[in-house]
């Protein structure tokens, strides 16, 4: 069975100047990256964003709610979405906002047509990674669930490091439980080796130390 294609990127470019959303919009089609333009934020909030990678090409100066202004917003509602800033008045204080608020890069225009691309690129990539790191969690959370209590006890027993005979003395049950109930929940987790179950664990928050 073949593996599905990964979804096509899309880089959502909002400005409200026309020449310049189209431009940029010519510039990543040239290189077969799909693209979706927006004069203002409002505009953009009402379109229903699809399911893949994206990357944000955003004005800093927009009418209404500004560039940066919308940066803290995404950032309070934790809306991971890369963000490639461009302007044409720049300053030192706009740029340190945006690098601090998790920008990718910060452009002022004129800017070459490369810097663009480069930028957008390691968004893209970016929020890939994220997309996948966050697909992985989901996995082994439906995976921890599926644990029963007494499982769920003793696998944070085990990635804490303690052996059967000290897991068995702290629940109150004979090491030959502990070990059934330790090989299920390495099967469940799917984790072959500790230190595999111990990195699962520790994605999910669940290690006492």
């Amino acid at each position: 069975m073949s593996k599905p294609a990964d979804p096509q990127p899309i880089v959502i470019v909002i400005d409200d100047d026309v020449l310049v959303r189209e431009g940029v919009s010519d510039l990543f089609r040239s290189v077969g990256i799909q693209t979706k333009l927006f004069a203002s934020v409002p505009e953009f909030l009402k379109w229903k964003r699809p399911d893949t990678p994206g990357c944000l090409v955003l004005d800093v100066r927009l009418p209404g709610i500004s560039g940066l202004d919308f940066q803290s917003e995404l950032n309070k509602r934790d809306v991971q979405l890369p963000i490639v800033f461009m302007t044409g008045h720049g300053d030192i204080p706009m740029s340190v906002r945006a690098m601090k608020g998790g920008a990718v890069d910060f452009l002022v225009k004129p800017f070459r047509d490369q810097d663009m691309l480069d930028a957008v690129q390691a968004g893209l990539e970016q929020d890939k990674v994220r997309r996948q790191n966050t697909n992985v969690t989901v996995q082994l959370r439906s995976a921890y669930d599926s644990l029963t209590r007494r499982e769920q006890e003793i696998m944070k027993f085990v990635t804490d490091g303690l052996m059967n005979k000290q897991i068995a003395n702290e629940i109150g049950v004979s090491e030959v439980t502990v070990k059934f109930h330790r090989g299920n929940l390495m099967r469940k987790m799917g984790a072959k080796t500790i230190a595999e179950l111990v990195r699962m664990a520790d994605a999910l928050g669940i290690r006492k130390s």
